[in-house]
């Protein structure tokens, strides 16, 4: 189940082919696409390799999986990440569509981004066509995170995909911030999605995760959902 990789170069590589393949094949098949991934400094090689595909950008709709409750100007914001590296070279004919609105509370932001991802993928009954996720060292995925009161919620998979705000959490408990993220079933109707990993610590969480309850941790509901899922480990950190 896991592909393990020697270089971050070759990771990082091999992700983004695969992002690209499906996302250029969908362009192809449909007149567009919609893909979704990740913030923080992961996925920076990957999106950075991302940006030079020679795919038709302007028809391929790029979003978050998750964000900060924060603007763009913020350090803390994935949204920022996304247009800085990805959304440059030839990906910047791409359209973005970001989770953050300065809404009044974030589960109003929230349903203003499900509105827009559902345009985005044609509808209530659409799916993005390359997702990317990363692994927090805690296993969560998204905004996902162990204890918070949305965990069940986001991880049912008898809801219709939606985006749901996440408060921060209690008594140092992550997320140190309001957070809005897609949920379980938005991944479970994906074409393709890639889970990638980097170090020896963050496999050691995975294989521990994947043998959990699917109730309450994100990678054994991904498996146990039958979530079309890659895991792309590299031992480099």
């Amino acid at each position: 189940m896991l592909e393990a990789f020697p270089t971050l170069d070759s990771w990082a590589a091999t992700i983004a082919g695969r992002l690209e393949e499906t996302l250029g094949e969908a362009v192809l098949a449909n007149g567009r696409a919609a893909f979704a991934g990740p913030g923080g400094s992961t996925p920076s090689p990957v999106y950075a390799r991302m940006a030079q595909a020679d795919i038709d950008w302007s028809k391929i709709a790029v979003t978050l999986v998750d964000e900060r409750y924060v603007p763009e100007s913020s350090p803390e914001s994935n949204a920022r990440l996304i247009r800085d590296v990805l959304l440059q070279d030839k990906a910047a004919a791409a359209t973005f569509i970001p989770l953050y609105t300065p809404e009044v509370t974030v589960d109003r932001a929230a349903a203003v981004a499900a509105h827009a991802l559902f345009d985005a993928t044609g509808g209530k009954d659409g799916r993005f066509d390359a997702v990317l996720l990363g692994m927090g060292e805690d296993g969560h995925i998204c905004s996902m995170f162990p204890n918070s009161p949305t965990l069940k919620t986001l991880l049912s998979p008898a809801i219709k995909p939606t985006v749901l705000g996440v408060p921060h959490g209690r008594d140092g408990s992550a997320p140190t911030l309001e957070r809005i993220s897609i949920n379980l079933p938005w991944l479970m109707k994906a074409e393709r999605v890639i889970l990638g990993l980097k170090g020896a610590a963050k496999r050691e969480v995975f294989e521990m995760e994947a043998e959990g309850d699917p109730a309450i941790q994100p990678i054994a509901a991904l498996i146990a959902n039958k979530v079309p899922l890659e895991v792309v480990w590299t031992e480099a950190s």
